[in-house]
């Protein structure tokens, strides 16, 4: 396959149309004379790694940032946007990759953030919260428009981000990773709903790291890779392997359990663990599970959404109670001790969202690693800059972040490098036992396969791994056993040769022949 010659020449059903756009900040080129094509009523998506500027492109067609140099094509006209209300009014819409909600507001205040909608002596709560339920039905969701976006689970918010996108009746919406925290059922009402929109003209330009799950859904792919359109064409000439060797260069996987060491003595002990729902109802979303892992073993737990992982993983990490068991790690229970003392004891856990659990967005890349480790250079009521400067530079290095340095801002980086520096924080630590909760969501097909290398390597040296992931293909990459989860319990455990339809078939997943 042919990359489309990348001419500049307006395509005729293009809607909107981005002609040699540069952006540069400072001497870094994050897009290097893009030449990019909406198409009228079909869905344009768009694949490349992290970094490879795709957010950076997003971000100037829905008016958040103006390009260093280029034009903008909307209906034939050339325009520009001043802002991105200024684009939206035009009828763009972009649904970002990470979560703009406001915690502490209702779902239908956040729906309508901005835009309240008004009558004659006031605001008119009531067509609000009419129009926020249609909408949740709309995306078969069973969500009250009045329960506060801090109380739902993080796939119902990424569901309230489209909801908020989709009331505005946009003609162009943009969706930077849409499915990133969604369960396969709301992925399908998403893809639904697209289908929908496309019928009635609207277009869509969808951006996913989920490539398979892209494939069902486009109708024209482009890759972009270091700034630069690398690949175009129709869905119909290509395949998941035409898209990962014009992102990444050559075919390669996520890589295989590591071998060469024998399995230590068991590192963490997980006995008769329940965890009930925090909603009052009773539910068990943990259900008297029982697990060991070894030191240097690479556990997977496997499971649809809503099949206790993260509880479970939270649970052991002290973030919420246990209702009944404990954990042990080396043979110490440590269920009644806090976070703090268990991540000093050696018992770490990566969060799934690591914007609100995992960062903080108002530190340097430096501050953020050392947060974990701050008793590693502190002497007395004071702080060791250089101690502090030489923990930083390591982990850098080893956990291969790329960043201009320990003293850039953690928003800096791409989605792949913020997850490599909440994993580095916790693994200068030193710990004993790393959980870590969807470790690959949002980043791409590269960064995920050098996460789960660096992973290896740690397990290689001792370190007992468990990881979830609601991803098959990644249970088949590097874990040296299968723990899968259904309602609570585990319903199956697999060795490294499992099938895909085994691993499947034992969550309760439909197998697709």
């Amino acid at each position: 396959m042919k990359p489309a010659a990348d001419t500049g020449s307006v395509n005729g059903d293009a809607v909107l149309s981005a002609r040699n756009i540069v952006m540069s900040y400072g001497g870094v080129h994050a897009l290097k004379g893009v030449n990019f094509d909406i198409h009228r009523g079909k869905v344009t998506t768009l694949f490349g790694e992290n970094g490879a500027g795709k957010s950076t492109l997003m971000k100037i067609l829905s008016g958040v940032v103006t390009p260093t140099s280029g034009d903008i094509v909307l209906d034939g006209n050339l325009v520009s946007f001043s802002s991105s209300s200024d684009a939206r009014d035009r009828g763009i819409s972009i649904i970002h990759q990470e979560l703009s909600l406001a915690p502490n507001l209702s779902v239908r205040d956040n729906i309508f953030m901005g835009r309240e909608l008004r009558t004659r002596t006031g605001l008119d709560f009531a067509e609000e919260q009419r129009q926020a339920r249609a909408l949740m039905a709309d995306l078969e969701e069973d969500i009250d428009p009045m329960t506060l976006v801090e109380d739902l689970r993080l796939g119902q918010q990424q569901i309230v981000e489209i909801a908020r996108a989709l009331s505005v009746d946009s003609r162009i919406l943009i969706m930077d990773e849409p499915t990133s925290a969604l369960s396969a059922t709301e992925v399908e009402v998403l893809f639904k709903v697209i289908r929908d929109l496309t019928s009635r003209g609207v277009s869509i330009v969808y951006i996913s790291h989920h490539l398979e799950e892209a494939l069902q859904i486009t109708d024209y792919a482009v890759v972009l890779r270091d700034g630069a359109i690398t690949a175009t064409a129709e869905a119909r000439d290509i395949d998941l392997e035409w898209i990962v060797r014009n992102m990444v260069g050559e075919n390669f996987d996520l890589g295989s359990p590591p071998t060469g060491h024998e399995f230590g003595e068991v590192a963490l002990s997980i006995e008769d663990v329940s965890v009930v729902d925090t909603s009052g109802s009773g539910y068990s979303v943990v259900d008297h599970l029982s697990l060991d892992v070894r030191a240097g073993e690479i556990v997977c737990i496997y499971g649809l959404m809503g099949a206790g992982r993260t509880e479970l993983l939270e649970a052991v990490a002290g973030r919420v109670p246990m209702a009944g068991g404990r954990a042990l790690l080396e043979g110490e229970d440590v269920s009644g001790l806090n976070i703090a003392q268990r991540i000093s004891r050696g018992l770490v856990l990566v969060p799934e969202d690591r914007q609100r659990d995992g960062l903080v967005q108002t530190m340097t890349v430096g501050r953020n690693l050392s947060l974990a480790s701050i008793e590693a250079f502190a002497k007395g009521l004071f702080l060791s800059r250089s101690r502090e400067r030489g923990l930083v530079e390591d982990s850098i290095r080893k956990v291969t972040i790329k960043t201009a340095g320990g003293n850039a801002m953690i928003g800096s980086l791409s989605g792949g490098n913020q997850q490599k520096v909440v994993i580095g924080k916790m693994l200068t630590t030193n710990p004993k036992v790393i959980l870590l909760d969807e470790p690959s969501r949002g980043i791409d097909v590269g960064a995920k396969a050098e996460v789960f290398r660096l992973l290896s390597e740690r397990a290689a040296q001792g370190l007992a791994v468990v990881f979830s992931t609601s991803e098959v293909n990644e249970c088949l990459s590097i874990a040296h056993r299968i723990v899968v989860m259904r309602r609570g319990r585990i319903s199956a455990e697999f060795g490294a040769n499992a099938t895909k339809e085994q691993i499947m078939a034992a969550s309760g997943e439909a197998v697709v022949a």
